[in-house]
């Protein structure tokens, strides 16, 4: 699953992409993958404090971020039926277990439970529906793998006003994905979409052709060009321009 990418200072530390690093962040001591190796980065993007690293991760580490994963499937064994996801901080001292609902929950006795068996310490987060389906993956009507689980960072907002601009179905089952919510790619060409559509006359309006006025019928904004109803006395011809 893509995660977010966060800044930190090198530390005087060489890194390259593909190398491990040991952070500490608000939830404890972590384990990231590095994704872009040492460069100066603009002040404009960084949020707050710009941490330095603890390490490079060592053979260990590596080890220790590998049997952290391994654990997960444990966990989700044992909690399948109500939780989406688990996490490990790298120290493995907390373990931050994912759920979806869509109304409030009492997790209490199951923390409790958890904690006894894992000896670590638990928190529960619930999580969105768009969450969950970025979280478990799965095939998107396309049937390509889903964007937000493959490498989309952060959830766009997206309308149905999108769909309309683009000429597309207004079905639900149409243009959701398998989160139900509007699909994320309805925002990739949007913007292409708007601006031709800005440079194209609308439809049920008048319009001067070589061959005289006509009415625009429809148009396609991908090869834009607008189909018009020409009519001269009896005759109706319609043309493409």
């Amino acid at each position: 699953t893509v995660g977010k990418v966060y800044y930190f200072a090198p530390n005087d530390i060489a890194f390259e992409v593909g190398d491990g690093a040991i952070v500490e962040t608000a939830r404890g001591l972590e384990y990231g993958d590095v994704v872009t190796a040492n460069k100066e980065v603009p002040q404009s993007e960084i949020v707050g404090t710009l941490k330095p690293v603890v390490r490079k991760a060592n053979a260990k580490d590596k080890e220790k971020h590998l049997k952290n994963e391994k654990r997960k499937a444990e966990c989700m064994v044992k909690a399948r039926e109500k939780l989406k996801d688990v996490e490990f901080t790298f120290d493995g001292s907390k373990i931050i277990f994912y759920f979806s609902s869509e109304s409030r929950v009492d997790f209490r006795e199951l923390v409790k439970d958890l904690a006894s068996i894992f000896h670590a310490r638990i928190e529960l987060r619930q999580i969105g529906i768009r969450d969950e389906t970025k979280m478990l993956g799965g095939l998107g009507p396309c049937g390509r793998a889903c964007c937000c689980n493959q490498f989309l960072k952060d959830f766009e907002r997206v309308s149905i006003k999108m769909a309309k601009t683009q000429g597309l179905s207004l079905n639900p089952t149409k243009i959701s994905g398998l989160c139900g919510r509007l699909m994320c790619c309805l925002k990739y060409e949007n913007n292409h979409y708007t601006e031709t559509a800005r440079l194209m006359p609308k439809v049920g309006s008048e319009v001067v052709t070589p061959d005289g006025r006509a009415r625009v019928e429809s148009v396609n904004l991908l090869k834009k060009s607008v189909l018009v109803k020409i009519v001269n006395g009896d005759a109706v011809e319609f043309k493409t321009f």
